[in-house]
């Protein structure tokens, strides 16, 4: 069975979407398309991987919360 791994996806200010791989500190990419986005971060996992092999007990992704502020 192979490994799951959480993203975290944003939009940059220059329209590109940008990954983050919770469990992997370091490893994102960015894309112009949801897509591409999810290819070349199945590509930049591998590539971690296959040069370091992190420690997973250490990050345990619990969720994402969205939290309003009054400026």
């Amino acid at each position: 069975m192979g490994q799951k791994f959480n993203c975290i996806i944003e939009k940059g200010e220059d329209g590109y979407l940008i990954s983050d791989v919770v469990e992997l500190p370091g490893c994102h990419t960015q894309a112009k398309n949801l897509d591409e986005l999810m290819k070349r971060t199945k590509e930049a996992i591998s590539l971690y991987l296959s040069v370091k092999k992190p420690d997973m007990r250490m990050v345990k992704f619990m969720g994402l919360q969205q939290i309003d502020m009054e400026a």
